[in-house]
């Protein structure tokens, strides 16, 4: 317990036991003594005494004042010129003249007033949120919240101008006012996006400002919440799913686009390569068909050794048109006589002629069942 609580208690008591005793002493006094004998007993020198004494605690009481930590006092006094001293009390004992002054206390811990749509919250139970209208005739509702504290310096000055009414007579109304005149300087769709933050941003620099200027410093002003009508609600919401929708169709053509490019790009890569592989394999043969053309050059029997190389081994006699030369330097190569020409019989849809080609020596020699005949029609 405080000193000054102390003090008040004892001096309480003290005149609530001083009270009773004195009741009870008239009382048995009347009924002994008289009235007038009453009377002179109770203005003796004893009787006085004690109420010198209740008078002095009593006073003491009333003289000591201790200011929490978390409060700051403002003396109102009879005996300054200007009805109040002119620097606020600070935390701890002081003392004032007992029945000339007299002292209010304020708070000086950081305050949170905050107005809100819900019932249960804010100082004003029920819809406390703030109705204002954006720049192209939107109505909206803000719920926001400020901390602030009393600026000790200027604790006198806010005694002097608002007392106990600083919050419904000065937040309140300041909020309001200030809300509602930054909101018509935005239109609804920059309030509802990322334009809010300097809303918010300029709510707290208007709100900072009117508190200093009126001995309150602001910690932080809190936009929590911005709703609208259920008209603007319901467009909005259309306007968002048709947004979605777009998006989504643009997204899917975009995939589709994607698919496309791939497989042009596929095909591309794939004619690209067949087309370059036709190429390597171009110039391999004409490489190999000059290699060929080189030897040629230098031995002209190696084609007649590859020709003669590819013929079947059993192959005795060949036929070919009268008409046709030799593919062979048959005449240089020629042993023996030619053998003498076979005609081919007839029939009445078409005539074959043809003339038997000489073969080499070694190839009568080789036995073969059955000669291998090649027959044109005769033009």
């Amino acid at each position: 317990m405080m000193l000054d609580q102390a003090l008040d208690f004892i001096s309480i008591t003290a005149w609530v036991v001083a009270g009773i005793w004195t009741l009870f002493y008239i009382w048995r006094s009347l009924q002994q003594s008289g009235l007038s004998v009453t009377i002179r007993k109770l203005f003796s020198l004893r009787s006085l005494l004690v109420l010198f004494v209740l008078v002095c605690i009593s006073l003491l009481s009333l003289s000591l004042v201790f200011i929490p930590p978390q409060e700051i006092g403002v003396v109102v006094s009879l005996i300054s010129v200007d009805g109040y001293r002119d620097q606020p009390m600070r935390s701890g004992v002081h003392w004032i003249v007992p029945l000339a002054e007299q002292v209010h206390t304020y708070p000086i811990y950081w305050q949170t007033y905050s107005m809100s749509s819900s019932p249960m919250e804010g100082v004003v139970r029920g819809d406390d949120s703030i109705s204002a209208r954006t720049s192209d005739g939107q109505e909206v509702f803000i719920d926001c919240s400020v901390i602030f504290r009393i600026d000790t310096l200027q604790a006198v000055r806010i005694y002097i101008d608002w007392q106990s009414r600083y919050v419904d007579d000065f937040v309140r109304p300041v909020l309001r006012g200030v809300i509602r005149t930054k909101v018509s300087q935005y239109k609804v769709d920059e309030v509802n996006s990322f334009k809010r933050l300097d809303l918010e941003r300029d709510l707290s620099k208007e709100v900072g400002t009117a508190f200093s200027d009126k001995g309150f410093i602001l910690d932080r002003y809190i936009l929590r919440n911005i709703s609208f009508t259920r008209e603007y609600s319901d467009s909005v919401e259309q306007k968002q799913v048709a947004y979605q929708e777009m998006t989504r169709t643009v997204y899917q053509a975009q995939q589709m686009k994607n698919i496309a490019e791939g497989q042009a790009n596929k095909i591309r890569i794939e004619a690209g390569a067949e087309g370059e592989a036709i190429k390597i394999k171009a110039n391999a043969q004409a490489q190999a068909l000059q290699v060929i053309s080189d030897v040629l050059v230098k031995n002209k029997d190696l084609l007649t050794y590859q020709y003669i190389d590819k013929l079947a081994p059993g192959v005795k006699v060949m036929l070919v048109p009268n008409s046709a030369p030799y593919l062979l330097p048959l005449p240089d190569m020629w042993k023996t006589e030619p053998a003498t020409p076979t005609a081919l019989p007839t029939s009445k849809e078409s005539s074959i002629s043809g003339t038997i080609s000489p073969v080499y020596e070694s190839i009568f020699t080789t036995p073969t069942p059955t000669p291998t005949i090649t027959a044109t029609p005769t033009p």
